[in-house]
Formats: C-alpha cells, structure tokens, sequence
C-alpha cells in the first residue's frame, strides 16, 4: 500500500511559490531555492549504523623473522626489485607496468567505479526531471456524460491539442539513504583502486619470479652442456684406451650410455626455458617471441642479498592493498544497510510541473499556448510510506546486514592469511639460503671427485665405473645448485610480495595510458573524470557537486 499526502508549504515560502508562478522572478526563485534547502538539510537522520572495523589478530613480531631486519622500522618497498642490482629486471618491471593488458583491466575498472560514483552523486538530486509536448487530435465519445447535450451530431465531439511543459520530483534524503548509496559507491571506487595496487603489486612479482625462472633454466642448460662437453671428453679416452688395448668395450658403452642421458636431459629444460620466456612475453603486453633485445643473450641468476628489512606484522594492515581492498568492501557493505533501511520510513518529496496547453475547441485556437493564460501548473511536496510490504523491506535489511557480516568475516580471513604468506616466504627464505650453502660444497667437493676419478681412469689406476658415479654425482650436485640458487631469489620475491610491495610505482601516474584516455575522450563524453586529479577519494560533504 502507498500513501500520498501533501505536506503543507511553510507559509514564508508559499507567498513565493504564488509569486513566482504568477510572475517568475529572481527573487522568487531563490526563495523557492531556500524551500527546497530547508527541506534537503534539515532533520535529516542517518538511520545505518556507523562502520567499524572488526579486531584483528597480529602477531608483535614474525616467527622466521631469525636474523632478517624484520623490527627495523619504516621499511621502504617502493621498488624491491632494485635489491638485486640487475638492470634487466628493472627495464622488465618498468615495460611490464607500461604494457601489462590486465593492469589495464584494473585500471580501467577504476575510471568505472569513478562513474558509478558519479551516478550516486546525482542521486541527492531532482530524480525526476522531464520536458516535453505533444500534440493531437482527439474525438470524444457522443455517449460520454461530459458530451454537449445536442440533436444533431456536432464537430464538438473533435478536437486538437498542443502541449508543451516541465516536469520535477525531488524525493529528499531525509533517512540518509541517497548519502549512504553515496558512501558506498565511494568505498567501491576505493575499493578498484586498491585492487589496482594489488594487481601491480602481483604483476612485479610475477615479472621478478618469472626472469628468475629463466635464468635459473638458463644456468640449468649450461649445467648440462658443460657435462656433456666433460662425458664427451670421457667417451674419447675410453675409446683411446680400448683400441689401445688397455680397456674393453664395457667402458665404451658405458661412456656412450652416459652421454647420451645428459643430452636427452638438455630439450626438457629448453623446452621449459621457451614456456617460460612466453610467459614472460604475456607479462610485457607482447605476443611471444624473441626477448634478447630486453633480456640480453644471457645473464646469471639475481644474486639476492643476506639481510632482508621486513619490517612488523601490523604495517600489513596499512601496507597491503588486498587488505584495504577487503576494508572498503566491507564499508561499502555497511553502507547499503541504510539504504535498505531507509525505505522502512516514508519518502518525502518535492513535485512540481509547469506547462502550456491550449486546442481549437469554440472560440480558442492553438496559437494560444503562447499566451500566459494557457498556463497550467501544480506544485508542492508529498510523502509516500509502504507500510504493507509484507516483510520484503525487513528481510532486504537482513540480507544485507548478513552480507556485511560476511565482509567482515573475509576482511579477517585476509589479514590472517596475509601473515601465513609473509611466514611461509620467510621459511623459504630461510630454508634456501642454508640449502644453498650446502650445495656450493658439496659442488666443489664433487668436481674434485670427477676430476680425480678421470685421472685414475686414464692411467688405468680404476674402472669406467668409478667415472660415471663421479661424474654423475657432479651433474645432481651443479643442477641442485642451480635450483636453489634460484630458490633464494624466488622466496625473496615471495617475501616481498606477501608484504604488499611494489604497487607505490603508480603514484602521480595515471591509471591508463594517456593514449588511451584520449581514445576514450573522443568516443565518450567523460567530461573531467579522466583528469587523473578526478579520480581521488572525496570529501565527505553532505551534497557533491553531480559530474556532468
């Protein structure tokens, strides 16, 4: 069920509002204006509760923090990758960040999220706003009570019609409903662009894990051919040794055998090495294809440095943009509840239409409805209520408390596993780097062997077999190295991703390229929003100015 019910005009204002029907004039008009300010800012009542963040478990410190500079604080992470001194990596992030197609997604999702926000802004304004005419031509009905009473059928059963008119309603924010829609869409448009700091903050990692993973392939099929060269040198002198007769055959074929193994080895790895480096390509916003002119014909694996600065657990809350992302979801959640409350209480409204009409019924004509005298009008404010909703109006704030709880609960879910990110990247870290150690002597340890048991062989002081198990131990010990001397870098790029660094790259930048903006200036009218100044947090004001 609605109600309608006219709300009396304040006499101050009423005198005005005949006033300026009768004569518009400026005067007039700005008391209407004041009418409609007393009722827009006054009594208005927020009916939503306030927005507060949930508590949330930190750690005072990290677990693996060992003898990282994880108390030492501010931590700067506005370019991480810099820590390893490598000036490919550093032209890879910078054209990733230039070229990557689904940090354009984000951004542009920002320039979206602004425009909704745009939409709510005009909300708290006349909602309703229509000017038209029409003409026709229109017979009534002989039979109809309101007929002329005659014997004779009679062309005043006919006539034609003009019209021309405007038309407002104004349902004033008396709840608080169009300013919470307001905060909403403001938390959301905060909302993209924290998901634009995450999407950057996993496109330098994944950049940084990636080059590592090409290198470390790299070092991997140099590993290999190094070995194949020493099992080539090894099958020469044991066919030096059998057809000099100190040797049989047994050592040929194991030689052969061996050889042959360590170079079926090799296509796995360039095949791996190609995938990888296509990857790569897709992160730089480029189909897949040759990078030397980027990476260089080869380079060594990022050496990364002994001592990490990871600074304390709670700068996660401030620092991760998934966290603030998770946050301004939540807000903007808490938000709609007062919209949908909102419509537990009547709307209040100012309405109004103001037109012309006139038709060639008896003496007039329709030239008239430029006189004065063809005006017709109706103005004044109303309510409505839906008191019979049946529940409906109920259960829509219940969903949308429950949704909120839900935020709330994710909100907590990602700083909890914000913290195991951090933890785990830290092990690894840790982990790595003693592996690493470990595996650079057993390396050196092992070429001594090869080089020991070959001499032995070639004077005949030992078997071929004695060769292979050197040999073979040589080539586990260098590719394990490798491995985890790309492991040390990969868990360094973990750390600093799960720390939320990197996204600092796109401060005083825009979101999309400006090319791009142009292209969109020309094919929609934005207005100022592509202006990289528009898209910044609002005031909180109780009416923003509508982005026309």
């Amino acid at each position: 069920m609605t109600w309608n019910m006219p709300i009396a005009v304040p006499g101050k204002y009423r005198a005005a509002v005949m006033r300026f029907i009768e004569r518009p004039c400026a005067h007039c008009l700005l008391s209407l204006l004041a009418l409609a300010g007393v009722l827009v800012f006054s009594g208005c009542v927020k009916v939503g509760p306030d927005f507060d963040l949930p508590e949330t478990q930190i750690r005072q410190q990290w677990i693996e923090a060992g003898d990282l500079e994880g108390q030492k604080a501010p931590v700067n992470y506005r370019k991480w990758w810099k820590v390893f001194r490598d000036p490919v990596l550093d032209t890879l992030v910078q054209t990733a960040y230039a070229q990557n197609i689904p940090l354009r997604v984000a951004g542009a999702r920002v320039f979206e999220a602004r425009a909704r926000l745009g939409i709510a802004i005009g909300e708290q304004y006349p909602q309703v706003q229509q000017i038209g005419g029409s003409a026709s031509s229109i017979r009534e009905s002989e039979k109809a009570p309101s007929a002329p009473q005659v014997t004779a059928p009679s062309d005043k059963y006919q006539y034609n019609q003009v019209q021309a008119a405007a038309a407002a309603g104004w349902e004033i924010d008396f709840w608080g409903k169009f300013q919470d829609r307001v905060a909403s869409e403001d938390a959301k448009f905060l909302g993209a662009i924290a998901a634009y700091d995450n999407a950057l903050v996993s496109l330098t990692a994944d950049v940084a894990r990636t080059y590592v993973t090409v290198r470390t392939l790299e070092e991997r099929v140099q590993v290999i051919q190094e070995n194949v060269d020493l099992q080539k040198e090894s099958l020469r002198i044991a066919e030096a040794r059998f057809k000099a007769g100190s040797a049989n055959g047994l050592d040929v074929d194991q030689a052969i055998t061996q050889l042959r193994s360590s170079e079926a080895a090799i296509p796995p790895l360039v095949a791996s090495l190609r995938q990888a480096k296509n990857a790569l390509c897709i992160l730089l916003g480029m189909p897949p294809g040759n990078l030397d002119h980027l990476m260089g014909k080869g380079s060594a694996i990022p050496q990364a440095p002994l001592e990490v600065a990871v600074g304390i657990p709670a700068n996660l809350l401030r620092r991760r943009p998934d966290i603030r992302q998770a946050e301004l979801q939540a807000a903007a959640q808490c938000a709609l509840i007062g919209v949908a409350k909102a419509d537990l209480y009547p709307a209040f409204s100012l309405n109004g239409s103001f037109g012309f009409l006139s038709s060639d019924v008896g003496w007039f004509s329709l030239g008239d409805i430029t006189n004065w005298s063809s005006r017709y009008y109706s103005i004044g404010p109303a309510f409505t209520w839906n008191i019979l909703n049946y529940g409906q109006i109920t259960n829509n704030v219940r969903v949308q408390d429950a949704r909120f709880q839900e935020s709330l609960f994710r909100y907590q879910n990602t700083v909890l596993r914000a913290q195991q990110e951090v933890e785990d990247a830290l092990t690894d870290f840790h982990q790595a780097q003693k592996g690493l150690s470990r595996w650079t002597e057993a390396v050196e340890a092992a070429k001594s062997s090869a080089d020991l048991a070959m001499i032995q062989y070639r004077f005949g002081a030992t078997n071929y077999t004695t060769v292979i198990t050197a040999q073979q131990a040589l080539r586990s010990g260098q590719e394990s190295l490798a491995i985890d001397q790309g492991s040390v870098p990969q868990a360094l790029i973990a750390i600093y991703r799960a720390l939320g660094g990197g996204w600092e790259l796109r401060e005083e930048k825009p979101f999309l390229p400006t090319a791009i903006t142009t292209a969109m200036g020309k094919r929609t009218n934005w207005g100022g929003l592509l202006d990289p100044a528009a898209v910044q947090p609002l005031d909180n004001q109780q009416l923003l100015t509508p982005d026309w």
